[in-house]
Formats: structure tokens, sequence, C-alpha cells
């Protein structure tokens, strides 16, 4: 769980997915100048204890960083107990329902992107140019049906990708991140596509947004993000990206699918 002093909502967020069963361990990306309360990890442990009522034991770790940057949600975890990782931020909560069902449907497919934010790219043949792309968000994923992102606020994928990202990034794509601050979630997209060939699984979920609204709100997003989209493909030598229209739905919980 990536957080920035929010303490409430970190709050609120891992007591909602503490009751959601599967949870092996739950980690916190702390990137503050100062470390963790030991009145937030008890708290935070009391809570856990509580919501899973001692049957089981879920771990709580805060991974430390020494530097604020985005990359840090993807740094390898030491000791990872699981293969699934689901990745999200400390201001959104999906039912465990929905999280569940989620997890089922990245077993079907493990080396693929799992996810509830699905988001697009497409070649922008405005400049007369077939290598220029312009990142396209929900709406056009609405009005289009296609995407191929997943962003990583809400996702599951395979642990390795944890490594890869550390380890086999390119170091000037890091750099950027942290540098602007933004798109280590289409990083992310990048690495898994040009890793499998394959296009993300978007899973459909209801999202309850509990905090106030992020840098997807503030002007010129869009254009930041077009940014950063041709800048990776520019450094994977190749658009890896893979559009698709297929839409993961629970239909146990669906009239209409």
């Amino acid at each position: 769980m990536n957080t920035w002093k929010r303490y409430d909502l970190l709050k609120q967020s891992i007591s909602h997915y503490a009751s959601c069963s599967g949870l092996e361990s739950i980690h916190i990306v702390w990137s503050e100048p100062n470390p963790p309360s030991d009145s937030l990890s008890t708290f935070l442990n009391h809570v856990i204890e509580s919501k899973t009522r001692g049957l089981k034991k879920v771990e709580l770790s805060f991974d430390i960083n020494k530097e604020d940057s985005l990359n840090n949600r993807f740094k390898e975890i030491p000791g990872l107990k699981t293969d699934a990782v689901f990745s999200i931020d400390d201001d959104v909560v999906f039912p465990c329902s929905s999280v569940e069902f989620a997890f089922k449907v990245w077993q079907s497919a493990p080396n693929a992107m799992v996810g509830f934010v699905p988001r697009a790219h497409w070649v922008d043949k405005t400049l007369g140019k077939t290598d220029y792309y312009t990142y396209g968000g929900w709406w056009s994923v609405w009005w289009t049906g296609t995407y191929s992102m997943v962003l990583s606020k809400a996702a599951f994928f395979h642990k390795k990708y944890l490594r890869m990202y550390t380890n086999e990034m390119p170091k000037s794509i890091k750099e950027f991140v942290t540098k602007n601050r933004n798109c280590e979630d289409i990083a992310m997209s990048f690495l898994v596509a040009n890793a499998t060939g394959a296009p993300p699984i978007w899973v459909k979920g209801k999202i309850f947004e509990i905090g106030s609204t992020g840098i997807s709100s503030l002007g010129g997003h869009g254009e930041r993000r077009t940014r950063c989209v041709n800048r990776f493909a520019a450094e994977f030598g190749r658009m890896p990206l893979v559009p698709t229209t297929a839409k993961a739905i629970d239909s146990r919980n669906t009239w209409f699918w």
C-alpha cells in the first residue's frame, strides 16, 4: 500500500483490507522523512488482529525508504511469501468480494497485470507520425471500450515484476519518474507488457475513493502522461503496450454482463 502523510486514510484502508480473506501480509510503502510512530504501528496491528479475530497471522511491515520517490512502491520485497501482490493506494477501497474475484482472475493468468482502473493509448495521427502516442484516461476507455493498461493504484501482479522493476527497469526511466513525480504506474505497465507481449486484464469493480482529489485532477495531467508514454516507448525501443477490449466480470453478481 502506497501512502504519504494521510494517516486517517491509511487506518481506514488497512482496517478494510484486513478483513479480506486470503490476505498474507500488508506492506506499507513509507517514504516520509520521519519513521512511522509507535502509536500508528500499534494502532494498525491492533486493527489487523481485531479484523482477523486472531484466526490467522497477518504480518504488517513498513517498507521504509530514505528517498522520496514513486519508484519505491515497486521495490523488491525480501522474503515475500506470496506470488501475488495487490498494489493499492491508501485512498481507494474495493469490496473484499471484488478483490477476491480479481485474485481468481489473476490466478488464471499470473503473468498478466489484473486491475480495476483501465487506461489507454493510441497513435496520434494528427501529427503525421506513426510513432507518436496519446495517453487516454477513463473517458477514452469508456467511449471506445479499448484499453492497454491497468493502473497500479489497484492491481494484482506477480512478485517477480518487483524484482524486474528494481533490477531491470532502465535507470533513465526511474530517474524520470523520480524527477517528475508521475508515471511509475505507466512504467510498470510497459515492463509487464514488454515481458509478456500480452495485454492486461480489466476487472469490473465498484471503487470507493475516500481521499481528496489527486494529481490526476490537476491541469495538464493528460499532457504529462502522454509525454511519459512517448518517453518510455523511446526508451524501450518500441511500443510494448497491447490494446484489448476484454473485461472480466463476476457474473454471479451481475444481471447484465
